[in-house]
């Protein structure tokens, strides 16, 4: 809740550093990293595996990082691999490597690897249960080549952030055997009524990632065509995902099902504004914090016990925070002597620390310092309440379990909020959906 005063130098270089809040992921160097393209073929050769090849070295001149392209399958040997950060199979097709060479990539992934996975990288090694669970799905069929709208479900991943709620272009658009979704998390959907030849019965992922037995996992089924690698946004689509996998940013890639939105960018229906200043929100389904100091609460319903989640941004050295368990009142200070902040301010002390629940507990900081994302960039909180503990997740990452022992305070019962701290402050908010969970008895 302190007053804070924008670091303009702070802000500058961020803004340096960053290129622009929400520009290409490629403008974010992963300095030192390492990735190896992978594009043998044991069935259909796409044509536009060479345009491939030419992006990914084009992405890695801009974003910083190395890349080394083969079609020979021996450089599969646990001692070349760990060489690499990431791998990237760019539409592989058939079976593609030995016994042997399966050993090594599994080694490699168990050991914190990183899978990028194009196309094609779905019509590769049916019969190697690893590599299926890898990918995330088989391919089994495909219409003509055709316009598409492309629901991005996920606004917070780095593959996925530059984007618009909605994504229109032309690709050739794979149908999986299975869907994804129960095992891996989400980015991006198909629209089925947008064209023709969906067959996954409205539910039809076609880009996600995944935490994948000790390594991390991110798939896109876009790049069919040549034309797709010379597409701005593909290619932030690709970047993204290729600094996912390298470890140069953090998102929130476990599963997410049965959430529905409280804001989910298109209006504040059931929503208050408490106290002075506002949260502004933009055509692009963004809520940005002005004046202060007040606090936006959800003032439909109250909840008990519930997974709450929310995708929030600072433009540099900005205070915020989600408030829990307080009771309804047009002054925010009523959520402040009565509920609970869930901190963003990664520059105060522990207890009042982004990740912390504010003056009560501090965030695990080593594990919150490896999870959160800088200024600029998009992090996922999870926020979880059942009876009088609060959990936090940072972008998947749990970083403080409080139990609340406090009489005069409860969690078990009041309303949510998110605060517009001051006139200096600026932290924005996507996507705030939420999960009622089971109460504790039931």
């Amino acid at each position: 809740m302190r007053s804070t005063t924008r670091l303009t130098t702070a802000v500058v270089g961020a803004a340096l550093l960053l290129g622009c809040v929400s520009g290409p992921a490629a403008s974010h160097p992963a300095e030192g990293k390492r990735v190896l393209v992978f594009s043998k073929t044991a069935g259909f050769r796409h044509d536009s595996i060479p345009d491939g090849v030419a992006a990914m070295r084009q992405l890695g001149s801009e974003g910083g990082f190395t890349v080394d392209a083969t079609e020979d399958a021996t450089a599969f040997t646990a001692k070349n691999l760990r060489r690499y950060d990431a791998v990237v199979f760019l539409s592989t097709t058939g079976d593609v490597l030995d016994a042997a060479q399966q050993s090594a990539f599994e080694g490699y992934i168990r050991q914190g690897g990183g899978y990028v996975g194009v196309h094609a990288a779905a019509d590769t090694e049916y019969d190697w249960a690893f590599y299926g669970g890898l990918a995330g799905a088989y391919f089994q069929s495909h219409p003509a080549i055709q316009p598409a709208t492309v629901d991005v479900e996920d606004r917070a991943h780095p593959a996925t952030s530059g984007l618009a709620r909605t994504w229109s272009r032309t690709d050739e658009w794979y149908n999986y055997r299975s869907n994804p979704r129960d095992r891996a998390h989400v980015l991006a959907s198909l629209d089925e009524s947008s064209y023709t030849g969906g067959t996954m019965n409205g539910d039809h992922p076609i880009a996600w990632c995944q935490n994948y037995r000790g390594g991390r996992a991110f798939y896109t089924g876009g790049g069919h065509t040549k034309e797709s690698y010379a597409e701005p946004a593909f290619r932030q689509h690709l970047s993204g995902g290729i600094r996912w996998a390298v470890g140069d940013a953090q998102a929130d890639c476990r599963p997410e099902n049965g959430y529905r939105p409280l804001f989910d960018g298109s209006t504040l229906d059931g929503w208050k504004q408490a106290g002075p200043g506002a949260f502004e929100p933009d055509g692009d389904g963004t809520l940005t914090s002005s004046g202060g100091m007040g606090l936006l609460w959800y003032a439909a319903s109250d909840f008990s016990a519930y997974s709450l989640k929310l995708d929030w941004r600072t433009a540099g050295d900005d205070n915020s925070g989600v408030f829990v368990g307080f009771p309804p009142s047009d002054d925010p200070w009523s959520a402040v002597d009565n509920g609970y902040e869930i901190q963003i301010d990664a520059t105060d002390v522990p207890e009042k620390t982004t990740g912390s629940v504010y003056g009560f507990q501090s965030a695990d900081l080593n594990k919150r310092d490896r999870a959160l994302n800088p200024p600029g960039e998009w992090n996922t909180y999870e926020i979880r309440v059942e009876g009088e503990r609060l959990r936090v997740w940072l972008n998947g990452v749990k970083i403080n379990d409080f139990t609340n022992t406090d009489p005069a305070r409860s969690l078990a019962d009041g309303h949510i909020g998110i605060q517009n701290h001051g006139a200096d402050d600026q932290v924005s908010f996507r996507d705030i959906r939420i999960k009622e969970l089971p109460a504790q008895g039931d």
